[in-house]
């Protein structure tokens, strides 16, 4: 647990995160969770950052040539007039990481440049790969994902999820994000890490960023302390 007067990061259950992901995040989806931190700002959660296992086979493979537990920062969300109070959370979550490789992304389509990234001094790697989405007319503020999710299980689920929309359904192009990555460990890891990283460092993207509120609201928790 790290903290300082008013301010304190620690781990918590993934379930306390559950609400601010599903209500306050623009995603509004449920990700694989390991490890989930609070931010407390005099005694109350106002923020919560979780890390889980990437979706990409690929990616945990290739990022630092398979060395190293790869896992990615898949939520963020901060709500609180503290200062600088997303890259506390950020920076000190981090530090109760064991030696691992940490990827995550800043959503372009939702204008967001990565500068809590930048802030806790992690490195660019530039724009993630083209790809596409399945979109569903009709649905359009659901994450592709989800969508995808409606045919979990099924053989051919391109088929399958074609038959149940018809016309309705379509490919999009992903919007590309910035990818950052992080190394945790002592020096001489973070060292090794870095001379295995599979991508070119290239300097932070700068740009205006914007800010949103998904609505939704989350009920106030303090610490219990035992």
């Amino acid at each position: 647990m790290a903290h300082d007067v008013d301010t304190i990061v620690m781990q918590i259950r993934s379930i306390d995160a559950k609400p601010w992901i599903l209500q306050k995040h623009y995603a509004k989806r449920m990700p694989c969770v390991q490890y989930a931190f609070g931010l407390y700002v005099s005694n109350t959660l106002s923020g919560v950052v979780t890390y889980g296992t990437p979706s990409s086979s690929k990616l945990r493979s290739s990022l630092c040539g398979g060395k190293w537990p790869v896992i990615e920062l898949n939520r963020l969300c901060v709500e609180c007039d503290k200062k600088n109070a997303a890259s506390i959370l950020v920076g000190r979550s981090l530090k109760m990481l064991n030696d691992c490789v940490v990827v995550s992304y800043a959503d372009t389509s939702m204008g967001h440049v990565g500068y809590v990234y930048q802030a806790t001094n992690w490195i660019y790697t530039g724009l993630s790969a083209k790809r596409t989405d399945w979109h569903i007319e009709g649905e359009e503020g659901k994450h592709g994902q989800t969508i995808a999710d409606k045919t979990r299980g099924m053989d051919n689920r391109a088929q399958a999820i074609r038959q149940m929309y018809g016309d309705r359904f379509s490919l999009v192009p992903r919007p590309r994000k910035h990818r950052y990555v992080y190394f945790c460990g002592n020096r001489r890891v973070a060292r090794d890490m870095r001379a295995n990283l599979n991508y070119d460092i290239i300097p932070y993207p700068k740009g205006d960023t914007a800010r949103y509120n998904a609505g939704g609201c989350v009920a106030t928790q303090g610490i219990l302390v035992l």
